[in-house]
């Protein structure tokens, strides 16, 4: 994760609520209607941002520009997609990204994504 001094000054967040654990934030979106609230943790051995929108999901370019704000561009960060018997649905529009504090994600080798 970037340092938290250069996240919490981003002119594209409003803190709104901060702990020792994470804190919450409006994340600004030039141009474009709708609030995008984000929740930041870093508890357990874990970087965690929940990215919740009022009325849809946000959108894959949204997501990226969330990873952007709070991770470095050489940082891997994952949305996982468990089992549905531990499925937690608090909020019907909502993604989180992930990444492990303790180490590197093993990424597929880049031609089983695509040339």
């Amino acid at each position: 994760m970037k340092d938290l001094c250069e996240i919490r000054t981003s002119s594209r967040l409003q803190i709104l609520d901060e702990s020792d654990e994470g804190f919450a934030a409006s994340f600004i979106r030039p141009y474009k209607p709708g609030q995008v609230l984000v929740i930041v943790s870093w508890g357990l051995g874990w970087e965690h941002v929940s990215v919740s929108m009022k009325n849809r999901c946000p959108t894959w370019e949204e997501m990226c520009a969330i990873k952007d704000l709070f991770w470095k561009d050489s940082e891997c960060v994952v949305q996982y997609h468990p089992p549905k018997s531990e499925y937690v649905n608090n909020h019907p529009f909502c993604l989180h990204l992930w990444k492990k504090i303790s180490g590197d994600f093993e990424t597929p080798p880049k031609i089983l994504v695509g040339i």
